[in-house]
């Protein structure tokens, strides 16, 4: 029985089959407050709030029919034009504060004193992960059932199960159901999300041995890489060879409605011929969870600029990386649950994965995977963390590479930042980019290069595990908060930069900070001296090691 929240994400794929190419485009969802439409307009361009994704969060104080027709007498009695003061009265009465359709829950599993705290050494890193911990608590939180019973007063996608927020301006959960929305509202029902839910099934099973869930959801493991499949498929000719791989794209129109505001003024820089194709290209962008940087602008009329924006016309690592780690996972459930076909089916589609990306992304001189740009038919030779993702997901052949991935860090003077592994190293104003550093991207680098069986690559991954966790712990000493990204320029600082303030939270801040307390609590330090990273001190440090050891 499928509840909701499935029904609307299925509905949304089905829309998706049958979309075409970028013609008209429709609107990323069939409401006329929240998606579309003259209130909508009139409300963003008059910018009551601070943040764009305030207003598209407020629930309805009344059926959006009436508040339409009150806003339709509104609107004719000022010609169309609605005065600043006007709009703020007509938003008190006609709708509600967001975060109103949420109230707190706690995980029933939640634990005061979780057993890996003891694992921590430190005694201040010991005493912090415990508040981290408490965090979980905050951010816990359950739909009230009136998002149920009166869905289109709400902007928010009911769940009958409770979830954890990131936080800040997140209020809703991100990665539901089907094709896998991009979060918990109705204006992304349009986009996705980078495809984790395999590895999020894998994480459930390995933790609980759970295979009765396993066999009633393998279903919608399927449906989500049907999903990439059939919507997000492109091929890539090198020679007389062409590769299968796959892409962010997002074939709807007019300005992101959490953003909208930005999109109007950003389109208005364009001619209008192109302002469609801009809005589908930051929906890409959103939908990569990069919003924004300059990987997507690489090869534009202005590299630095976000109306250059070409999500599209790119075939990112890390995607087709979780793809492939997907399909991986994919055989083996089937295995376990004796479908032999259908796991041999993904074993092929695994394979088949990886020598694309080895013929498209994989640069063996500089040893590195690379976007690759189908415009201009070359690898992007930019630094991203991104470029490592293959190892994270186990998705390479030969072991060798990652070793040379190490080496590609140190020519790319990567391992010279003290405080984080940065996203990029342009500087455009864009918060995927420089100064910023991400939890998610650490997380990236450290556990993959942890996989190398050398012990220099292995001690690499602890520093970097070291420097991560110092910036988390000195801030939050100095803030008493957890932020969604870090400034790694001149010391660790909240990060900055992009559309919005840094938020404070925050969910994959604390969960990578928690992970490599787990991982590495017995050699973490609260007060070690930040670690340069370059050969002759990565020698040092590794005899260094291996004596305490």
């Amino acid at each position: 029985m499928l509840g909701s929240a499935q029904e609307l994400c299925l509905l949304a794929l089905l829309v998706l089959l049958g979309l075409g190419s970028l013609g008209a485009l429709p609107p990323p969802c069939e409401s006329q407050i929240y998606c579309h439409g003259d209130l909508l307009h009139q409300v963003q361009m008059a910018r009551l709030f601070k943040d764009d994704k305030h207003f598209v969060d407020m629930p309805l104080a009344a059926a959006p029919d009436q508040v339409l027709q009150r806003f339709q007498e509104l609107a004719v009695t000022h010609n169309h034009s609605v005065p600043r003061p006007q709009l703020q009265a007509f938003l008190q009465e006609h709708f509600q504060a967001p975060g109103q359709e949420l109230q707190p829950w706690t995980p029933e599993d939640w634990k005061d004193s979780p057993r890996f705290l003891q694992k921590i050494s430190d005694p201040r890193l010991r005493a912090w992960a415990g508040q981290l911990h408490q965090l979980w608590k905050k951010l816990g939180k359950k739909v009230k059932p009136e998002v149920l019973h009166r869905p289109e007063r709400f902007s928010l996608i009911y769940s009958r199960h409770p979830f954890v927020v990131p936080g800040g301006r997140f209020l809703e959960f991100y990665y539901c159901y089907g094709h896998i929305p991009n979060g918990a509202r109705v204006y992304y029902l349009q986009r996705s999300q980078p495809p984790l839910l395999a590895l999020m099934m894998d994480r459930y099973v390995t933790h609980t041995d759970d295979i009765a869930f396993l066999r009633d959801n393998i279903g919608t493991l399927a449906l989500e890489l049907d999903f990439w499949t059939q919507n997000r498929t492109i091929s890539v000719s090198l020679g007389t060879k062409s590769y299968v791989l796959n892409r962010y794209y997002v074939p709807y129109g007019g300005p992101r409605p959490e953003s909208y505001s930005k999109d109007a003024e950003l389109a208005d820089t364009l001619p209008e011929g192109s302002r469609e194709a801009l809005w589908a290209e930051l929906k890409a962008g959103a939908e990569s969870g990069w919003d924004f940087s300059s990987r997507w602008f690489v090869g534009g009329r202005d590299p630095s600029s976000l109306s250059s924006i070409r999500t599209s016309k790119f075939v990112p690592v890390d995607l087709n990386a979780f793809l492939c780690q997907a399909e991986g996972l994919m055989a083996k459930f089937y295995a376990s649950l004796g479908n032999d076909s259908q796991a041999e089916k993904y074993r092929n589609l695994r394979e088949q994965r990886l020598a694309a990306m080895k013929a498209v992304l994989w640069d063996e001189e500089k040893g590195a995977w690379f976007d690759y740009d189908l415009e201009h038919g070359k690898k992007t030779q930019e630094f991203y963390p991104s470029n490592l993702a293959p190892l994270w997901a186990d998705c390479f052949s030969d072991p060798g590479v990652v070793d040379k991935a190490l080496k590609y860090l140190e020519d790319s003077k990567i391992l010279t930042y003290q405080y984080g592994v940065p996203t990029s190293l342009h500087k455009t104003g864009q918060q995927w980019d420089f100064p910023n550093a991400w939890a998610p991207l650490q997380d990236l680098a450290i556990r993959g290069l942890a996989k190398s069986p050398s012990p220099r690559t292995q001690e690499v991954a602890f520093r970097l595990a070291q420097n991560w966790i110092r910036t988390n712990f000195d801030v939050y000493s100095h803030t008493s908060a957890m932020y969604e990204k870090y400034d790694i320029s001149s010391g660790g600082q909240p990060g900055g930069g992009g559309e919005y303030e840094v938020q404070e939270g925050f969910g994959w801040t604390n969960g990578v900070a928690l992970m490599l307390l787990d991982r590495y609590g017995d050699r973490l330090s609260s007060g070690t001296p930040r670690a340069f990273l370059d050969p002759p001190c990565l020698a040092a440090a590794l005899l260094l090691s291996l004596l305490l050891q």
